[in-house]
Order: C-alpha cells, then sequence, then structure tokens
C-alpha cells in the first residue's frame, strides 16, 4: 500500500512538473515567438553558430522537442537547409540542460542565509507563483501575461519537484529500492533502456532528469547509475521528438530526424566507451560509487551534451550524408515556390512563428497568381501548350494552398492568445481567397486564349495594344499588393487604391471604344466577346488586389477592418493630396498612352 501511495504522489509530482514546463513554455514562446524565427534562419549559416542558436533558443523556451519541432516546420517552409537543422539539433540537446541546472537549486544549503533561504525550492515555488498569479489577474497587458505565465509556470514546476522529492524520501529505507538500484548499478546497459524506455513514456527528457534529481534526494543514487542513465534519456528524446516531428514532413525534414537520433547514438557509444575505459583502469576511483546529488546529474548531462556536441561539429558533413543515404531524394520537378507547402502544424507549437511563415506563404501564393497572370495575357498573341501546363498546375497548387490555408489558420486561431495576432489570422483569412481569385481569373484568360487559338480568331491590331497596356497595368497592382504583403507595408498598400481608380477608368474606356469597333466591323463578334470577358476578368483582379490592401490598412486600423466601403467612399471623396498625386502618375503612366492608341 506504501508503494502505491508513494507512486500516486510522485505521478502527481511529474503531471505538475510536466505542466510547470508547458505553462513555462508557453509564456516564453509568446513572449519571444516573434524573433524565433528569424533568430533560427539568420544565425545558423555557420555550424558553431548554428549550435549556439540551437542551444540559446532550447533554453529560451526550455524545450529541446519544440526547438526540433519548430526546426522541423521552418524546413518545410524553406528557412533552413538540412545542414543548418543539423546544427540546431546539436545546441538543442546542449539547450534542454539548461532545466537540470535550474532544478539543482534545490540542493541550495542556506546555512541560515536570508538571501540562499529565498532561492530555495520550498521559497522560491511560492513566490513565483504569487507573482504569476498577480501578473495574470490584475494587470492586464500582453507582456505581463506572458511574464507571468513564465513565473506561474516555474512555480508550478518546482511545487511539482518538490512533490517528487517528498514522495521519494521514503525510498531511502526501502530495502527492495536499495537493491533494486544495486542491480541497476551493476548493469550499464540496462540503465541506458531504462533511461530510454522511461523518456518515450514520459516524452520529456527534461522530466526524466528532473525524476532522477528527485529520487538523488533519497541519498542511494550513485553515478555509476546516473550516467548511462543520461545517455538512455538523451536517446529517448531523439525517438520522441525527432522521428515524430519528421512524419509526413519533407525528406530535409526526415533526415533531421535521423540525424537527431544518429548523433545521439554517437555520443552514447563514444561515452560508454570511454566511461568503461577510464573504469577499468581506474580512474577517478571515488567517483563511480559517490552518491550522486541533482548539481552532480545536472553537471554530467551538460558535460554529456556539450563534449558530443564539440566531437561531432567538425563531422557535420558526414552527418549529412548519412541521413541523405537513409532517405534519398526523388527525381522531381523544380518547385519554384516551395513557400506553399509551408503550412506545418508543427509550427503551431509557436503561434509567431507560425504566422510568420503564414505570411512567408501567402506572399509566395501572391507571387505565384501574378505570374500565372503574366503567361496567360501572353497566351493571346502566341498561344503555347507549355505555359498551359504550367498554369494549371500551378493554379491546382493555389487551390489546394487556399484550402489548407482556411483549415490551418482557423486552427492556428486556437492557439492564439494575443489580440493583435488575432487581427493577424483576419487578415490572413480574408487575403487568402482574394488572390486565389486571381489566380482563377489567369486560368480564364488562359481558357480565353485558347478558344481563341482554335478557332483561329486574333484580336485587332489596336485590341491587342489596349489588351498590353491594362495587363501591364494589372500586373503592376498584383506587384503592388505582393510587396504589401511580403513588407507588410501600409505605404505600399495606400497606393493600391488609385492604381485600381485608373484601372476602372480604363477599362470603361475599353468597353466604349471595343463597342465602336464592333459597330465598324473592325472587330468580329466572336473576337469582341472574348475581348469584353477579358476586360471584365482583368477588372475583378484588380478589385481583389484593393480587397487585399484594405486588410494590410485594417489590421493595425480597427475603423478600416470593420468598414471597407466606408473608407474608400471616405477617400475618393477626400482632397488626400498623396491619393490625387499617385491617382495622377497613374493616369500618365497607362490613361494616356491608352488614349492615344487609334480605334
Amino acid at each position: 500500500m506504501n508503494i502505491v501511495l508513494t507512486l500516486i504522489k510522485m505521478m502527481g509530482g511529474l503531471a505538475m512538473f510536466l505542466y510547470g514546463m508547458e505553462i513555462m513554455g508557453d509564456g516564453l514562446k509568446q513572449s519571444s515567438g516573434d524573433t524565433l524565427r528569424n533568430f533560427l534562419g539568420k544565425l545558423t549559416h555557420n555550424t558553431v553558430l548554428g549550435v549556439i542558436t540551437g542551444a540559446l533558443v532550447t533554453a529560451i523556451i526550455q524545450s529541446s522537442t519544440a526547438t526540433i519541432v519548430l526546426t522541423v516546420g521552418l524546413i518545410g517552409a524553406g528557412i533552413l537547409n538540412l545542414r543548418q537543422a543539423v546544427s540546431i539539433v546539436m545546441g538543442a540537446n546542449i539547450g534542454t540542460t539548461v532545466t537540470a541546472q535550474i532544478i539543482r537549486l534545490m540542493d541550495i544549503d542556506d546555512g541560515g542565509g536570508s538571501i540562499l533561504t529565498f532561492f530555495k525550492p520550498d521559497t522560491l515555488a511560492p513566490v513565483a507563483l504569487i507573482i504569476g498569479i498577480l501578473f495574470i489577474m490584475f494587470i492586464k497587458k500582453e507582456v505581463t501575461k506572458n511574464v507571468g505565465m513564465i513565473a506561474m509556470g516555474f512555480g508550478v514546476l518546482f511545487t511539482g519537484l518538490l512533490s517528487m522529492t517528498d514522495a521519494v524520501e521514503p525510498l531511502a529505507d526501502s530495502p527492495m529500492f536499495i537493491d533494486m538500484i544495486q542491480r541497476f548499478s551493476d548493469m550499464p546497459m540496462l540503465g541506458i533502456v531504462v533511461g530510454l524506455v522511461t523518456t518515450v513514456i514520459v516524452q520529456s527528457s527534461s522530466a526524466m532528469v528532473g525524476i532522477l534529481q528527485a529520487l538523488s534526494s533519497t541519498g542511494v543514487i550513485t553515478f555509476e547509475l546516473v550516467y548511462p542513465m543520461i545517455m538512455g534519456i538523451n536517446l529517448g528524446t531523439c525517438v520522441t521528438t525527432a522521428m515524430v516531428c519528421s512524419i509526413g514532413s519533407s525528406k530535409d525534414a526526415k533526415r533531421t530526424g535521423v540525424v537527431h537520433i544518429v548523433f545521439n547514438c554517437i555520443g552514447t557509444v563514444l561515452f560508454m566507451v570511454v566511461m568503461t575505459i577510464l573504469r577499468s583502469m581506474g580512474y577517478f576511483p571515488g567517483l563511480w560509487e559517490s552518491v550522486s546529488d541533482s548539481g552532480m546529474i545536472a553537471n554530467f548531462q551538460t558535460i554529456f551534451n556539450l563534449i558530443t556536441a564539440i566531437v561531432l561539429i567538425p563531422f557535420t558533413s558526414i552527418l549529412v550524408k548519412i541521413a541523405c543515404s537513409f532517405v534519398k531524394d526523388d527525381e522531381e520537378e523544380e518547385d519554384m515556390y516551395p513557400e506553399l507547402a509551408a503550412l506545418d502544424v508543427k509550427l503551431m507549437i509557436s503561434p509567431a512563428v507560425a504566422l510568420g511563415e503564414v505570411k512567408k506563404a501567402v506572399t509566395a501564393m501572391a507571387k505565384a497568381a501574378r505570374d500565372n497572370l503574366g503567361l496567360s495575357l501572353e497566351q493571346f498573341e502566341e498561344y503555347d501548350p507549355k505555359k498551359t501546363e504550367h498554369i494549371n498546375r500551378y493554379e491546382e497548387r493555389l487551390d489546394r494552398f487556399a484550402d489548407n490555408a482556411d483549415n490551418y489558420l482557423i486552427e492556428l486561431s486556437r492557439h492564439i492568445e494575443t489580440e493583435r495576432g488575432n487581427r493577424e489570422v483576419n487578415m490572413w483569412m480574408q487575403c487568402v481567397p482574394s488572390v486565389e481569385r486571381i489566380g482563377d481569373y489567369a486560368t480564364n484568360f488562359d481558357e480565353l486564349a485558347l478558344k481563341m487559338a482554335e478557332t483561329g480568331m486574333k484580336f485587332s491590331e489596336s485590341a491587342q495594344k489596349e489588351m498590353d497596356i491594362l495587363g501591364d497595368a494589372v500586373l503592376e497592382i498584383i506587384r503592388l499588393t505582393v510587396d504589401a504583403i511580403e513588407l507588410d507595408s501600409e505605404s505600399t498598400a495606400r497606393r493600391i487604391e488609385p492604381l485600381e481608380e485608373v484601372i476602372d477608368d480604363m477599362v470603361l474606356l475599353l468597353r466604349n471604344r471595343h463597342t465602336a469597333r464592333l459597330r465598324q466591323g473592325i472587330c468580329n463578334v466572336d473576337s469582341g466577346l472574348v475581348f469584353m470577358e477579358a476586360l471584365t476578368n482583368l477588372e475583378r483582379a484588380a478589385d481583389q488586389c484593393s480587397n487585399v490592401a484594405m486588410m494590410v490598412l485594417g489590421k493595425n486600423n480597427e475603423a478600416i477592418m470593420k468598414n471597407h466601403h466606408a473608407y474608400l467612399e471616405e477617400l475618393h471623396a477626400s482632397s488626400d493630396q498623396n491619393y490625387l498625386a499617385e491617382m495622377k502618375n497613374r493616369r500618365d503612366q497607362y490613361m494616356i498612352p491608352l488614349e492615344a492608341i487609334r480605334m
């Protein structure tokens, strides 16, 4: 019965420990998430810097699993390559040891000193909980809420740790427990297996090291048990993160999982060989059977991961080749926009990073729609079936991305806890359909061009010139839309509406002129209907650009977001000098050359 109660108390403490890590990690990710993507992407071009970056990010967000999940997601998004990912994985193994170094605070001996007493977990835990609840409940600012979550998580983590420590204290007097520990100490390989299996079950290397540190309070955990357990724990975490993260991902993401396993396996084998040699040759005679405290456990974990990384850094290229030999490339056509596959649910572990990848993906979507529209306009002059294949292939990808993005953003919204994040999710949910429709109009143009090619129809010389000028104007407004999305630029977004107004006037002029040509017999009816339909599609494409511009402007302006039409009416009726100047420039650029074309 006592064993059952001990297990219940220990598992309850473990539950609090894991929940505390989750809360603290969420707070750290929310407060630092905006910089994680750039941090990982920019500081990993050098292997050593990549290792340091991986260690720092893991130390910040308190989870090697989260770091590796983010890395796998960023590989899929095209932000990181395999070599960069390998260096981050090495660093993540080092960064995860920070948790154990924090836990060693329970070894502090205050000696009656008031300052040291404050840093003991049984004092620090309630203080952190008090600070956390005050920040969360009484200070409503977003920044302080994140700080409150970090403090609350820290307090819950240490409360769980203290609960585990209290639960295992009676084991110090248990002959059965002491005998079991002795058996493990005599069989290092069994220690590795136990560490691996329990970590796979718990799915947290930090939690398993925390349990080991809590057990050290019994005074019967020796170093000869600690070092194989630590190695097994490291093997366990690579199974629970890297392989799981790589399922269903890109090939480089799968290779990252392979590298993580190979890296930890090599480190374990090397250390086991070295430790066995040192012990058999009588080095450090007082170490092996010495009782380990939480500080010794934390130090060995740090030394093990640090030395393994230092030894294997020069062999990064070999690790990459090993991974590539396990996961081979397929012969695939070059992908112009790999970002369209960037919406990986793994990135939701850090909503700020996920939003950054949504922006990158929607930018790529807009570029693909622009390119398709440009190709489809070229089809009117000389139809090319290969261009149709390209247009259709990317139109399918745009449609598929739009469907995926809708579901992804709905799911992502459940992870967003900030008002700014919610506004951005809302913006993307409305931008994606507008960009997708631009792609649809490109397909419509291509179908019209195919119809003309099959029937031998041609636009008149003047009609083709008019189409070229209007097409240039529409491609320009799409280019501005891409820039507004990519640069998050309100100034660029404000340049879209004046051009959209000019395009509306151009379409009106061309409809009137083409009707006159039809009356005069300059154009036949069939080609005339194609021309009119093309005008309608171009006008609608420009309208979608205006919608996207309103989304970009409305992200930081609630009045615009709530009522686009009121804003546009006010803008059109105003004497805003920038708006009028931009409209004049666009009229000079497009309307005047259009008016100069002879019917």
